[in-house]
């Protein structure tokens, strides 16, 4: 991996420890200033919208001022959500708190894209081991975002949290800083007829790359929502819960040390399958044992491979649907799709969670996983026709 890799590696590490930081504060902020309300994942439902939103002007910024300009716009709209949280939390207002989740997911959004732009610094035998590697910033995400909310959540009495968000633009801004030392490709060629929508997804390859991509991370956010909620409501503390999503999050990232070495020797299909099976023994886990602390770090541990598997596979997949001068258009038409869908199943947790129970949330993630392996299956099998025929 050249040096470019291991420096978008840093920038990854340090965009997903802000939200690292915020999955564990955005329920229980939530829960605190509803009173308990099926509207308590709403701030980070709104936060996977922005996410979702944020493909459309990443895609224009990357299309025509190319790759560094764009990753400066969501250092930028994540330090202002971070500031944006903070009045709110301040003020104990909900619905300001609520419009924070915009400019913060819109950033954590454009940084997504980090990803992609380690897949084109690479050489093409490369790329899988790159997107992975990029990924696997999350590890140190990991241990950097739940420590922060331990060490300073209550540094300002009277306002939980508030002192997390002031901490926070730390790390945009640190990120800022390094990407001017990033060597990246320019803005591509403009194209006099850009390609239809409706032909990128009626793509094969990419609509499989969607749905692995769509069901890895959506399954994974509707458990990891209601997670510190559940453990709030299990009896477990605020300290409790960031050691599960640091858990987590480790289990997300550690593997994108391998996983391009994974794919490149067993197949990309055999690894998202495997990703599926990780995920489904995350609902056994938590379905068949008593909560203790012990069970929920262990499902969030499974959980948190599954997604990885998936996730890198549906976008090692991604990379081989389209050509060079499509490449962002793709890629934004990807993350659209994929964080509209992981939006959905944030505010579907506490909405499932609220109502029906723990049990009930994570058989939700039952249907999706199958139609993910039949997908999977099937193009799969059509591709080793093509390849003998």
């Amino acid at each position: 991996m050249n040096r470019n890799v291991w420096l978008l590696f840093a920038c990854q590490a340090m965009m997903n420890a802000v939200m690292s930081g915020q999955v564990i504060m955005a329920s229980l902020i939530g829960h605190q200033l509803t009173g308990g309300s099926t509207l308590t994942t709403l701030p980070m439902a709104i936060q996977m919208l922005a996410v979702m939103s944020a493909s459309i002007p990443a895609g224009i910024v990357f299309a025509r001022l190319g790759r560094k300009p764009g990753f400066w716009l969501g250092c930028a709209l994540s330090l202002c959500g971070s500031a944006t949280f903070a009045t709110g939390v301040w003020r104990g207002d909900f619905l300001l708190y609520c419009l924070g989740a915009i400019p913060a997911g819109m950033g954590f959004g454009i940084s997504q894209h980090l990803r992609f732009a380690a897949a084109e610094v690479a050489s093409h035998d490369a790329r899988a081991r790159a997107v992975s590697l990029v990924l696997a910033g999350g590890v140190l995400a990991a241990i950097v975002g739940p420590e922060m909310v331990k060490q300073t959540n209550g540094l300002i009495g009277g306002y939980r949290f508030l002192a997390t968000y002031l901490y926070l633009p730390v790390l945009p801004i640190a990120t800022a800083i390094l990407l001017a030392f990033i060597k990246l490709p320019p803005a591509p060629p403009r194209v006099s007829v850009p390609v239809p929508f409706s032909a990128i997804i009626a793509r094969p390859t990419f609509l499989t790359a969607v749905v692995a991509s769509l069901v890895g991370y959506g399954t994974m956010n509707l458990v990891m929502a209601s997670t510190p909620l559940q453990m709030l409501l299990c009896g477990f503390g605020v300290g409790d819960s960031a050691d599960v999503i640091r858990a987590h999050s480790v289990a997300m990232f550690l593997p994108g040390f391998v996983t391009g070495r994974l794919i490149q020797r067993f197949g990309v299909y055999r690894i998202i399958l495997a990703g599926a099976a990780l995920t489904a023994a995350c609902v056994v886990v938590n379905l068949a044992f008593v909560p203790l602390f012990g069970t929920f770090m262990v499902a969030l541990a499974l959980l948190g491979i599954g997604w990885n598997f998936m996730f890198v596979g549906g976008t090692t997949l991604l990379a081989s649907s389209h050509e060079s001068v499509e490449r962002v258009r793709v890629q934004a038409t990807h993350d659209f799709i994929v964080f509209g869908g992981v939006a959905g199943t944030a505010f579907a947790s506490g909405a499932v969670h609220t109502a029906f129970g723990w049990d009930a949330l994570n058989l939700t993630v039952v249907p999706p996983v199958a139609l993910a392996v039949g997908v999977v299956c099937w193009h799969w099998a059509a591709r080793r026709r093509l390849v003998a025929a």
